[in-house]
């Protein structure tokens, strides 16, 4: 009887041990002609990724914000006057209240004769909000990937990413894409009631189906304009003359082309997203497609006039300027 006991509280201890509750089973005379063992829990300590040291790029954080909201407000400042006018010139053009050409003479001399009035109306606030928001969330976005870099393998006492350092990932396109979609979906609310058809009663509410088109254009030219460039210009940069390169960057020419190019795509739905709002009611659907195809043509000059100052003009501009102001704060490290 004893020795049976004694077998049934060394399976007991194996069992326990192999579940991990608890340490050590000692004591128990072995059932064969074995060794006596000391049997020890597999069990491994954990160990949590906060005790990891990890180094924060914060060095001039402040400083290098201030280089972000300076480069977008120069490149938000810079577009703003065209594609105001551009997308002015769009929405009248396409409710039948002036054509482009007229329109965009009427807002060149607003500009010139009207300074004051130009540069001070909602119009000009709404595009420069716009341009301004969405540029400076991309840089802060570059800034938050430079400073949440962990050390470099090869230097632990320094970041792996310089202050100047752009991404094009997807936390990139999220932001960028979000705040740009609600800037822009505003703009272009305010901007059909402004520019809209001429009506006596109240300004029409603008439909959803108008938002969910100007949301996937929206997307579209956010993804070509941020996140395109680049991942374009390595392969721009292989078939691009060297002698060409020194006067234009590769960077330079995908930030121009990508975001220009896609117009042609998202041009079709700018022009059904107006066309549902300025003609509501019982409008066949090859009536409005034939309405689109009627003003595609000149519609989609002049959204890549708009876009290359927007996202080609304005991207440089935002990038060069972020890149100089980071590289200067660069060269003061420890000054």
């Amino acid at each position: 009887m004893a020795e049976l006991l004694m077998g049934v509280w060394g399976v007991l201890g194996v069992l326990l041990v192999r579940g991990g509750d608890i340490v050590e089973c000692i004591g128990f005379p072995p059932t064969s002609a074995e060794p006596r063992r000391v049997l020890v829990g597999r069990r491994k300590p954990r160990t949590s990724s906060s005790s990891v040291d990890r180094k924060w790029n914060t060095e001039k954080l402040g400083m290098r914000i201030g280089v972000d909201v300076l480069a977008a407000g120069m490149a938000g400042g810079l577009v703003a006057p065209v594609v105001g006018m551009i997308d002015r010139g769009i929405m009248e053009n396409a409710s039948g209240r002036a054509t482009l050409r007229e329109s965009l003479k009427g807002s060149v001399r607003q500009m010139v004769l009207r300074p004051g009035s130009f540069f001070g109306g909602r119009p000009f606030g709404l595009i420069f909000t716009l341009y301004f928001g969405t540029y400076l969330t991309a840089n802060l976005i570059d800034t938050a990937s430079s400073t949440l870099s962990p050390p470099s393998s090869t230097s632990p006492s320094s970041s792996s990413s310089s202050f100047s350092t752009t991404t094009s990932g997807t936390p990139k396109f999220l932001a960028t894409s979000t705040t740009n979609l609600a800037l822009c979906l505003y703009k272009d609310s305010q901007f059909t009631r402004l520019f809209g058809p001429t009506t006596t009663g109240p300004k029409r509410p603008v439909p959803l189906p108008t938002f969910i088109l100007f949301t996937t254009r929206d997307l579209l030219t956010i993804f070509a304009s941020f996140n395109l460039p680049p991942l374009l210009a390595p392969t721009l940069s292989t078939h691009l003359s060297t002698s060409l390169q020194a006067y234009v960057s590769a960077a330079s020419v995908a930030q121009f082309v990508t975001p220009a190019a896609v117009q042609i795509v998202s041009t079709p739905l700018h022009l059904l997203g107006l066309d549902l709002y300025n003609r509501q009611g019982a409008v066949g659907g090859r009536e409005r497609v034939s309405r689109v195809l009627r003003d595609w043509g000149v519609s989609v000059v002049a959204r890549m006039g708009r876009i290359v100052p927007a996202f080609g003009v304005g991207g440089v501009v935002n990038m060069k300027v972020r890149r100089e102001g980071m590289e200067g704060l660069e060269r003061g490290k420890g000054g």
